[in-house]
């Protein structure tokens, strides 16, 4: 008995090591999505008013947001996710509200070092679609 006590204890503190040392898996849930889809309807909208030279945003509400498929990978060695999927959305125009079903959307979020934020990663192409670098925005109150 005696001989089989070390050997359990290094199998208890092997047990133990492992279980701290891992990374927790965080998977992004819907309302992170709608957050980060915001975050880039946001981006584009701001683009195109500044080339309108448009001084009102246009209102915009993302709403039935349908997660089609994730997909787990690195970004600047950082655990992150491409998420596809579609997302109805209402634009209000003056006194018109226009709503448009089945948008298809992708984002890419990226999970920070120490587990407890979450960035919008859009990759920045070449003239020949090859990913070149990333541009992240942090996204607030998830």
């Amino acid at each position: 008995m005696c001989r089989k006590l070390p050997l359990v204890l290094i199998g208890i503190l092997l047990i133990f090591l492992t279980a701290c040392s891992s990374t927790p898996i965080v998977i992004p849930n819907e309302r992170l999505v709608q957050k980060a889809l915001a975050v880039q309807l946001s981006q584009i909208q701001q683009q195109i008013s500044q080339k309108l030279h448009l001084s009102t945003p246009l209102k915009l509400e993302i709403d039935r947001l349908r997660i089609q498929e994730q997909q787990q990978l690195k970004i600047g060695n950082l655990p992150a996710y491409r998420i596809i999927g579609t997302y109805d959305r209402t634009l209000q125009i003056s006194q018109r509200r226009i709503t448009q079903e089945n948008n298809p959307f992708e984002v890419y979020l990226q999970l920070q070092k120490e587990g407890k934020t979450w960035r919008l990663a859009i990759p920045q192409t070449t003239d020949e679609d090859k990913i070149q670098s990333w541009r992240t925005y942090l996204i607030d109150g998830w």
